[in-house]
């Protein structure tokens, strides 16, 4: 729909997602095939290596740069992605909070793998209690995030200042559409997704990334997919269909997560695939967009 879209407009497309960023990391995150990049130009995608860190900062500052040049040859950026936390940022201006300091994030990453996810949200709790509200104990990034900026700034993480949702930095004209499926059709075909990938090579595709030092990338560890199937090598492959099954519920529940995310940014239109038809969301979009101009 992306390529379609940009065909239509002149547009290039932006990747919003946060594990595309890494060279490799292709199975797993369904990237775009090399026919599809030919069939518009993308951005974004593959750009730093496992030994790289990526974080949301880094995504704003190269995202606004591609699009102020995509503006500057005269297209349409497009962007296109689930990873919420980009797109908020892209929306509304990058995180409040120090930067990341590689020795405090590794020290609390090993806390996170020594004691677990839910006994770590339980210290942010204690720490920051309006802010853990706002956060699940699964978020395993966004708590170790909070953490670190709390050790490093000594105060809670809702004491920094938010950017209020009326502001874009960039001053941006956005147009955002939330495209999906009815919750349990999304499901069925996230099972189907899985068994696609499984048997396009994932596992192949992981023990290849371990040697490139996937497990020391610690984002990229955690991708869904990625984490289930580094806890089957390590367990000694002996239970693939509960590695199928973790590999799935894990996959509908970050789809249910991305629903309640989008369903709280008010700039989103929904438009519900099997309601509407493919091609008459496309019309919509373009009908929209072009009357805004």
């Amino acid at each position: 729909m992306a390529i379609e879209l940009a065909q239509h407009l002149g547009g290039e497309i932006i990747s919003a997602d946060s594990v595309q960023v890494y060279r490799g990391m292709d199975v797993g995150t369904a990237k775009v095939t090399y026919d599809e990049r030919l069939a518009a130009p993308h951005h974004l995608i593959d750009i730093c290596d496992l030994s790289e860190p990526f974080n949301v900062s880094k995504y704003y500052d190269m995202a606004t740069q591609t699009i102020d040049a995509i503006f500057d040859r005269g297209g349409v950026p497009i962007v296109v992605g689930g990873t919420g936390f980009y797109i908020h940022a892209l929306i509304y201006g990058p995180p409040m909070g120090p930067p990341s300091v590689p020795e405090v994030r590794k020290e609390l990453e090993e806390q996170m793998e020594k004691f677990g996810h839910e006994a770590l949200y339980d210290h942010l709790q204690k720490c920051d209690p309006l802010y853990a509200k706002t956060i699940t104990p699964g978020d395993r990034n966004k708590i170790i995030r909070a953490l670190e900026i709390i050790k490093l700034s000594k105060r809670p993480v809702s004491d920094f200042k938010l950017v209020s949702p009326s502001h874009s930095e960039k001053n941006y004209d956005f147009h955002c559409s939330f495209i999906h499926y009815p919750r349990e059709t999304t499901y069925q075909r996230i099972e189907m997704r899985c068994d696609e990938m499984v048997a396009g090579g994932l596992i192949d595709e992981v023990k290849r990334l371990m040697k490139e030092g996937l497990e020391e990338n610690s984002s990229a560890a955690q991708a869904i997919g990625y984490r289930q199937v580094l806890d089957f090598i390590h367990s000694g492959e002996a239970d693939f269909a509960g590695f199928v099954a973790a590999f799935k519920q894990a996959s509908r529940r970050y789809a249910k997560r991305q629903f309640t995310w989008f369903r709280r940014e008010p700039l989103f239109t929904w438009f519900d695939l099997e309601d509407l038809g493919y091609e008459a969301v496309i019309q919509q979009i373009i009908d929209e967009f072009e009357s805004s101009l």
